[in-house]
């Protein structure tokens, strides 16, 4: 007996006779239409033919239980089964992203005023971001349709992941970046890779010379592009991850940082597949959204009570979520009205108070994205809309060694003093 997890019943188009090799995406048997429904086989798509709406991933999932997902390796390979990836992923080189640590966060709880507080940990990533994830399933897509060059348009972190991910794979990377980008996220994507360039123009900017690159060159995969649809369900597992680390259950509030929004998305579908396939219990929880106001064309559109998501030209410090026309926007629009959860967004002042809130109270330095949503978690609690008595669970996606500049400014030596007893006497410490 199995669990079918689709976006609907229509017939697949046929896959082409020189298309991946059985097998080559697990349990997955088609990309679907998110608006239409349309189904196509699976390959280097990722617009529907039909109305040209996004594709994701569906699949028929097998039964599986809780101990076999149990017994798998402490990566994100022990729920391969629910991966579009194949059966012998771990044979093939990859850096083998997370499982990493859920911290019960009793301190920030506290200063927050929430009763029971987690917070999951990607900055313990291979390169200290969340985007190992999605790079895995995408490097697993890119060798199976046969890519020559991997390659993607980014904000900093997914260029450090993809860098990466290539040179453990052994092909050739190619990654665009806005040119004003942190210092620290260049030189952490060059030192993987020789072949970093630098774009004059925001993200946006970025990412549709990107898509007309994947469009006119042969061979070329770009992970958030031509095999998004496979590079989207990697985010899935931080849900499995939180699920599984908390006994088997899902949180009652979880609060995601929103870029593109595809993380938002894909958290929440993981949280249905668990339900689906019986291994959590099908319970109430509620999704909220966290944006910086230099970029938070979602939250406006939230709190308009409208489905019209207008594009903004981001300014804020927190650049790994500074995408002004998101492309999952409207979809974590419906994710967070459908669980009675919200978007909401805060300052730059308010991001950095969180980055350093966090460091101080759970002994986690976070880029601006987690103080992002650190500081969104606290205006919450404080305009009444998150409930502070039920189980929370907030993502810090990144490391704040990423982001030192948002910070340097706010933190430096409490005193400089001679090196005499009399002179730390005086300071008061």
């Amino acid at each position: 007996m199995s669990a079918v997890v689709t976006e609907a019943d229509c017939p697949v188009d046929p896959t082409p006779s020189n298309g991946p090799r059985e097998g080559a995406f697990g349990n997955a048997v088609a990309l679907a239409c998110r608006e239409c429904g349309h189904q196509v086989a699976l390959g280097p798509f990722y617009a529907c033919p039909e109305c040209f709406g996004p594709l994701e991933v569906a699949y028929e999932l097998p039964a599986i239980t809780r101990e076999e997902i149990e017994a798998g390796p402490a990566n994100i390979w022990r729920y391969k089964a629910l991966l579009p990836v194949p059966t012998d992923i771990e044979s093939s080189p990859n850096t083998e992203p997370g499982f990493t640590r859920l911290l019960k966060a009793d301190n920030l709880g506290r200063e927050l005023g929430i009763e029971k507080l987690w917070v999951k940990d990607d900055s313990t990533n291979p390169t200290n971001s969340f985007k190992d994830r999605v790079v895995a399933c995408a490097l697993s897509a890119a060798r199976e349709l046969d890519a020559k060059v991997f390659a993607c348009p980014s904000t900093g972190n997914l260029a450090n992941a993809v860098a990466a991910a290539g040179a453990r794979a052994g092909i050739k990377t190619v990654v665009f970046i806005p040119s004003n980008l942190e210092q620290p996220k260049q030189v952490n994507s060059a030192i993987f890779t020789e072949n970093l360039v630098a774009v004059d123009g925001n993200y946006d900017d970025v990412n549709k010379l990107a898509s007309e690159i994947a469009g006119e060159e042969e061979g070329w995969a770009f992970v958030n592009v031509n095999v998004r649809p496979y590079y989207a369900e990697g985010s899935k597992t931080l849900g499995y991850e939180i699920a599984e680390q908390l006994g088997w259950r899902l949180p009652d509030q979880i609060v995601i940082p929103v870029a593109s929004g595809s993380q938002l998305t894909k958290v929440d579908k993981a949280f249905q597949e668990l339900i689906k396939l019986g291994l959590v219990e099908d319970k109430p929880y509620r999704v909220f959204g966290a944006q910086a106001e230099g970029c938070g064309p979602v939250a406006t559109a939230y709190k308009a009570g409208t489905d019209a998501i207008r594009p903004v030209k981001p300014d804020t410090i927190a650049k790994s979520l500074a995408i002004g026309n998101p492309a999952d926007g409207i979809y974590v629009l419906d994710i967070t009205r459908r669980t009675d959860g919200a978007v909401e967004e805060v300052t730059d002042d308010e991001i950095r108070a969180g980055i350093v809130q966090l460091a101080r109270t759970e002994g986690i330095f976070t880029e601006t994205a987690g103080g992002t949503t650190v500081a969104v978690t606290k205006k919450l609690v404080e305009t009444g809309v998150l409930d502070p008595t039920l189980e929370t669970v907030v993502i810090n996606t990144g490391h704040g060694l990423k982001t030192l500049d948002a910070v340097s400014g706010q933190v430096s030596a409490a005193a400089t003093i001679a090196p005499t007893y009399a002179a730390f006497k005086a300071t008061g410490l």
